[in-house]
């Protein structure tokens, strides 16, 4: 880098789905955007990702919903089976009242595609993009986030947004905390989906509740693949190995299960498996200039597929909160960031600490046995298809602080 310290206004550590979507936003806003991937090239891995209302209401409003359904699945119901017995437990009508009531449809994508999408927006739309800078540390001087990098090069802005993940190096500047173990690994695959491909349930998303473990199966890439999740409580995990060599424990977690679910474990691709961490809630994310969002600020376990979905809404929210402040249209002042950043956080805290602590309540319900297992299938049973009492706080357009005006979208489609 020529310049020995890059300045700009707006500093983004991180290039997975929250750092692209917070660049995006604030650059919609008129920002100039740096932002830093520590990875020598941008890309996403893992398989498929569902995209709830909440978050698709958030690519309507940029501009990009359509962009998302050419390459992804709109999925005509959210199905519950029991993985012993096979019986279904209930489903959700994904289209009609449901797409009517929450304003946007339920995709599910390939996390690729949602991430080239981003990606590609953000250069269209003017966002410098660095790969190969590791960011150590964040400070606030003279009222300017100053980043700290391993190469010995600083990068300040007026704010620094840190996007840098579950294992975030910038987190300690306002938590002395660190990732909590849930016992619980996934293994995934995408495999083409052909003429011997089982023909129920590919238009659906699929989730099987067994014992300490479930599957999940939809479609992806307009039908052309099928997407496949396995999670189960792990003994080697629970005594601290991340990954395992062998396939005995996957297969062993399944055995009691039906055989539509024995048979998809052979979609997996077992030469790396996730293990499923989460933070606790925290309610402060800001130390001077520097502001989490996404998984630095709220990692959560997957029971809800609301990751993805929540650092959306942030990045929303902090478009929302800057813009007419921050970004005004007699220029920029940089002295209204310190209350913008404060209301971002005071409208997201509370709201991704429920999500958070939902979803680990939810993943218990999935995984009971015995008596509470009857009890559960009798509670999901007795649930109408229809009923929106469960989805109402989650997918709703008043509960995430982000307006359900379309106005912004013409801020980012102008911006790229």
């Amino acid at each position: 880098m020529s310049d020995p310290k890059p300045s700009t206004d707006v500093l983004v550590i991180g290039g997975g789905m929250a750092g692209l979507a917070g660049a995006l936003a604030l650059r919609a806003n008129g920002a100039e955007v740096t932002l830093v991937e520590r990875a020598p090239e941008f890309g996403e891995v893992g398989a498929g990702l569902q995209m709830a209302p909440n978050a698709s209401r958030v690519l309507k409003r940029w501009g990009l919903l359509e962009k998302a359904l050419e390459i992804g699945v709109r999925p005509k119901h959210l199905v519950f089976r029991d993985a012993v017995t096979g019986e279904e437990l209930t489903r959700q009508t994904l289209g009609g009242e449901f797409e009517e009531r929450y304003g946007a449809p339920y995709v599910v994508i390939h996390r690729s595609d949602l991430h080239r999408v981003l990606l590609e927006t953000c250069q269209e739309a003017g966002v410098r993009l660095v790969n190969d800078v590791t960011v150590e540390s964040v400070e606030t001087v003279n009222g300017r986030g100053v980043a700290h990098t391993a190469g010995g090069t600083d990068h300040e802005a007026d704010v620094v947004i840190g996007a840098d993940g579950l294992k975030s190096t910038l987190r300690p500047a306002v938590a002395q905390d660190g990732p909590v173990s849930s016992s619980y690994v996934a293994y995934r695959g995408t495999v083409p989906i052909t003429e011997n491909t089982p023909a129920t349930d590919l238009e659906d998303v699929i989730v099987y509740l067994g014992p300490d473990c479930h599957l999940v199966q939809y479609p992806l890439r307009k039908g052309e693949l099928l997407n496949t999740v396995a999670v189960f409580k792990s003994p080697s995990f629970e005594r601290g190995e991340e990954q395992y060599g062998g396939v005995d424990e996957l297969e062993a977690a399944y055995q009691d299960c039906v055989p539509a679910v024995r048979a998809a474990l052979k979609n997996l691709a077992t030469g790396i498996r996730w293990p499923m961490y989460d933070r606790d809630p925290i309610e402060n994310w800001v130390a001077g200039r520097l502001v989490l969002m996404g998984d630095a600020a709220h990692p959560m376990l997957q029971y809800l597929a609301q990751g993805a979905c929540q650092a959306l809404e942030d990045a929303a929210v902090l478009q929302d909160v800057s813009h007419g402040t921050v970004f005004t249209d007699d220029g920029v002042d940089a002295g209204a960031w310190d209350a913008a950043i404060a209301e971002f956080n005071a409208k997201r805290a509370a709201r991704t600490a429920r999500v958070q602590r939902t979803a680990r309540v939810w993943g218990e319900s999935w995984h009971v046995s015995g008596l509470a297992r009857t009890l559960r299938n009798l509670l999901f049973k007795s649930r109408r298809d229809g009923d929106f009492q469960y989805n109402d706080w989650l997918y709703g357009q008043a509960n995430e602080g982000v307006p359900a005006a379309e106005a912004p979208a013409a801020r980012v489609r102008a911006a790229a």
